[in-house]
């Protein structure tokens, strides 16, 4: 059913939104390319189309301002003296800022920015002679379509394969209707409708050239009739007029005279385009069809079906306490059986339901890394370093709400790499360094989790410094910061209001950033760990989990309430008895297996009636950051798939706790969060001699809020 215009129209205007991101994305990289070669006809022909494809869907959509100033700038980059213009790579960048705001400014409903600045900035390249002007449209005039006389052997080939197939071959020309809303996202719905009746082998104009907003055709193979091909094309309010004709066999054996002609009398020309001159191979046409099929969904919609996929997880769960029940009460019936295979083969089903709603969320951090040349480049320049970046792993995947969710702590970090860590040329030369320092970006799987590394070769972090910092900011005495470690004093840079800047200035010293990296991380249940040398650089290491929705996860009892924790977390499982904890400057420490192990309890310490010697602990040793801890524990509860519940802060108001699921029987899980367990104990101080510095995880207030839920005891 096709939909009413109105609702065409809303298509393609959020369509519109979604392609012009992509379109501020190659300015970018298009202007990051001028810089480094600047005088480039190509790259400023590049650019052009860019921005004549931004001009264009603009003013379908009714975008005047951004419309008439992406007109402006296209003009001025089709004069010759704009590409010999030394801050022509300059002026594309600002061009592209304020594209990027103007847009925002239109999805958001936002005020316009000021785009006064930009004018007259454009005005300096158009400040030429009129003659040059003129010239330039002659002797470099914008790379139109070709009509060709004849296919190219590589089109031939194609097209005769098809032919010996049995399928029929059409040339089909569609023509835009000068009234739709937007052409660019038509011309998109237009070949999705054509590749659903048969195989494209050759798709002209390119999408950048100006007459792709015209019209678009194709050599179609087919087994649908002219009429059937003419009606699949025919989309209200997007096409105009229609041409489909018939390719007979004789066009593929001899060179024709002309190009196809139409029913309607006029020629058909197959347009053609250097970029495309190779694609109609069989390989091209195999790997072009396995790219045809790739939808935009909204990442509404698949949460929607992940939080589905919970709740049937849950509904497993609850169905499984029943089938254990039954199997209580009738261990002889023979229903029990046919229940666990029922169970059984549901269980598998909604493995792999769960996977591929993950898989489809997952998206490669490329769409995050891509930002990060432009980013440094401008902060370089700020700081008057010379910096290169070093992206790779590009195509490791992860969830794409984390992906969002990183993005802010990943540029304050790349930032602080340019600004702070990489030195300036003369600093780099006195210590034999390379002028232009290095920054690097590096993505990878590491089992269930992914790890973004942000490294840089410049001066490193002195943790000296660091502790001297701390005690000035009274954050530390002096004896604390002595007996330090080095990684814990480089913690400090995760503390709110602090900063070893010198001064502050717009890129940094204003201590605010690095508490902000922590907090989001603490919040997506990920870690991060510093490792520096002086004069050598320093490495950011971020472990990332690769969902937040799902997780496998080791329940246990604690005071007589229910906790969770995240399995890939846990190491091992060790016993140990009460005797065997001692106390080091008031913390609990635990020697296992040749090492000492910090302990952190969660509960109160056993009562000192119960006989240190036979009272038995569950130790679990967890993995935070790149160090271990042992978790003190009443009793285990066992593993479980559980769908993790944000909680509100009305509700429960600690960032101890991640969230909460619940079970098959209705119990009530939290789920802690590990690296703000472990930095609230490293924090605490003991309020008295019988309680360790580990402490209380939970005041009873927090307690008391979940206490009816949450109850019940271990078994």
């Amino acid at each position: 059913m096709t939909n009413p215009p109105d609702e065409r129209g809303a298509e393609l205007r959020e369509l519109f939104f979604e392609t012009a991101q992509e379109l501020m994305q190659a300015l970018n990289e298009e202007s990051l390319k001028l810089e480094k070669h600047p005088g480039d006809e190509e790259i400023v022909r590049s650019i052009r189309r860019t921005v004549h494809t931004l001009k264009g869907d603009s003013a379908a959509c009714g975008l005047r301002e951004l419309s008439e100033l992406a007109h402006q700038f296209e003009d001025a980059l089709s004069l010759e003296s704009a590409v010999a213009h030394g801050a022509l790579a300059e002026i594309s960048f600002a061009a592209t800022d304020v594209f990027g705001e103007m847009l925002s400014s239109y999805h958001h409903g936002g005020p316009l920015p000021s785009t006064e600045s930009l004018r007259h900035r454009i005005n300096e390249l158009t400040s030429a002679p009129a003659a040059k002007r003129s010239r330039r449209k002659k002797q470099s005039p914008e790379p139109a379509p070709q009509s060709s006389k004849t296919w190219t052997d590589a089109e031939k080939h194609a097209i005769a394969q098809a032919k010996t197939s049995g399928l029929g071959l059409y040339s089909i020309v569609v023509k835009i209707d000068p009234h739709c809303a937007m052409p660019i996202a038509a011309r998109q719905l237009i070949q999705n409708s054509v590749r659903e009746i048969g195989r494209v082998l050759v798709l002209r104009p390119d999408t950048k050239s100006p007459a792709a907003s015209k019209q678009v055709e194709f050599v179609l193979a087919s087994t649908q009739s002219k009429e059937q091909i003419a009606a699949k094309c025919h989309i209200p309010t997007i096409v105009g007029d229609i041409s489909v004709t018939l390719i007979h066999a004789a066009s593929l054996t001899a060179t024709p005279a002309a190009p196809p002609t139409p029913a309607s009398g006029h020629a058909v020309p197959i347009l053609a385009t250097p970029a495309e001159a190779q694609l109609p191979t069989p390989e091209a046409g195999m790997a072009q069809g396995a790219t045809e099929n790739i939808l935009r969904v909204e990442a509404g919609r698949i949460d929607n079906v992940l939080n589905l996929v919970g709740e049937l997880i849950i509904g497993k769960s609850m169905l499984q306490q029943a089938l254990n029940e039954f199997g209580k009460r009738y261990p002889r019936d023979l229903l029990r059986g046919k229940f666990s295979d029922a169970m059984a083969f549901q269980a598998r089903v909604l493995n792999d339901l769960q996977r591929s709603v993950m898989k489809i969320r997952m998206v490669p951090v490329e769409q995050l890394f891509r930002r990060f040349p432009r980013l440094v480049r401008d902060v370089a320049r700020q700081c008057g370093h010379e910096v290169d970046l070093e992206l790779s792993g590009l195509e490791t995947d992860l969830d794409k709400g984390i992906l969002d969710a990183i993005a802010e702590p990943l540029t304050h970090l790349v930032r602080n790499a340019v600004s702070h860590g990489i030195e300036s040329a003369e600093e780099r030369r006195s210590q034999g360094k390379p002028p232009r320092g290095k920054i690097r970006l590096h993505a990878y799987h590491q089992g269930n989790q992914v790890v973004v590394e942000i490294s840089d070769d410049g001066r490193g972090v002195d943790a000296q410094k660091i502790r001297r910092k701390a005690i000035e900011l009274g954050m530390v005495s002096a004896e604390e910061a002595a007996r330090m470690s080095d990684a814990e004093a480089l913690d400090f840079m995760f503390r709110p209001g602090f900063s070893t800047a010198e001064e502050v200035t717009e890129v940094s010293g204003r201590g605010v950033g690095m508490d902000i990296v922590q907090s989001v991380l603490q919040r997506l249940k990920a870690t991060i760990h510093v490792e520096t040398h002086v004069g050598q650089g320093t490495t950011f290491r971020l472990k990332l989990p690769l969902t937040l929705a799902i997780i496998k996860a080791l329940m246990f009892w604690v005071e007589q309430r229910l906790y969770a924790i995240p399995l890939n977390a846990v190491s091992q499982i060790a016993r140990t008895r009460e005797s065997e904890v001692h106390q080091v400057d008031n913390y609990e420490v635990l020697q296992l297996r040749n090492q000492v192990l910090p302990l952190l309890r969660l509960g109160r310490p056993s009562p000192t009636s119960v006989d240190p010697k036979t009272s038995k602990l569950f130790v679990l040793v967890i993995t935070v950051g790149e160090k271990n801890y042992g978790l003190i524990v009443d009793a285990l509860e066992g593993e479980e798939e559980l769908v993790i519940k944000a909680l509100g802060d009305q509700t429960f108001s600690t960032d101890l706790v991640n969230g909460a699921s619940i079970l098959g029987d209705g119990k009530v899980v939290l789920i802690l969060n590990l690296p703000a367990v472990v930095e609230h104990v490293a924090r605490t101080r003991p309020q008295d001699v019988g309680l360790p510095k580990s402490g209380l995880l939970l005041n009873h207030a927090d307690r008391a809020r979940l206490a009816p839920s949450a109850t019940g005891g271990p078994a």
